[in-house]
C-alpha cells in the first residue's frame, strides 16, 4: 500500500464512509416557490387610491385606527398608504396562532376595520388567519368591518354584512 492510500483510509474511515446508492443519504427538500405578484409604481398608487376609497366609503374618518393583519404583499403595502392618503392610523396586528392575544391587540388598537387575509404562511407555516381573526372578534363589537384580501383558494368563515372581500370593495370603486 502506498503512503497515498494510507492516508486516504486513516482520512476517512470505513465507518463515516457514505455510498451514493445508499437510502440514507437525505436529500435535500425544495420549498415551492411563494406566489409573486408584480405591481408597477402606477399600479399600487391606483390600488393604494383604490383602497382609500373603500376605506372612505366604510366610513373611516382621519384620525381613526384600522387595524391590518397580512403577510408581506402588495395589498399590504396599497394599505400602508391608503391610511396615509386618509390620514388614517395603521396597526399592525401580531401574527397570533392563540385567540386571547390577538382578542387583545384587537382591543387595545382600537380599530373599527380590518383588513386581514383569509390564510398565509409564514415562516414555512400556515395559518388560518381569518378563522383565527373571527374568533378573536367574538368579543369585539367596536370592529364593524373586516376586508378580506385572498391569497390562497380555501374556504372562509364569513360573517355578512361586515366581512367584504378586498378585491370586490376596490372593484366597486372602479365600476
Amino acid at each position: 500500500m502506498s503512503a497515498d492510500q494510507q492516508h486516504l483510509s486513516l482520512s476517512v474511515p470505513a465507518s463515516l464512509r457514505v455510498h451514493a446508492a445508499s437510502s440514507r443519504v437525505p436529500k435535500p427538500r425544495r420549498r415551492p416557490p411563494a406566489p409573486v405578484a408584480e405591481y408597477t409604481h402606477t399600479r399600487l398608487l391606483a390600488e393604494a387610491r383604490s383602497a382609500a376609497g373603500a376605506l372612505d366609503r366604510l366610513g373611516v374618518c382621519p384620525g381613526e385606527r384600522v387595524g391590518v393583519l397580512l403577510p408581506m404583499c402588495p395589498e399590504s403595502v396599497a394599505m400602508t398608504m391608503a391610511c396615509g392618503r386618509l390620514d388614517l392610523l395603521r396597526v399592525t396586528l401580531p401574527w397570533e396562532d392563540s385567540v386571547p392575544p390577538l382578542r387583545e391587540a384587537v382591543r387595545r388598537s382600537g380599530a373599527g376595520v380590518l383588513v386581514v387575509a383569509d390564510a398565509a404562511t409564514q415562516l414555512g407555516r400556515t395559518y388560518e388567519v381569518k378563522r383565527i381573526v373571527d374568533r378573536a372578534l367574538a368579543d369585539c363589537p367596536a370592529v364593524r368591518s373586516v376586508l378580506v384580501v385572498h391569497r390562497t383558494g380555501g374556504p372562509v368563515p364569513w360573517t355578512p354584512g361586515r366581512d367584504q372581500w378586498w378585491h370586490e370593495a376596490l372593484a366597486t370603486l372602479e365600476a
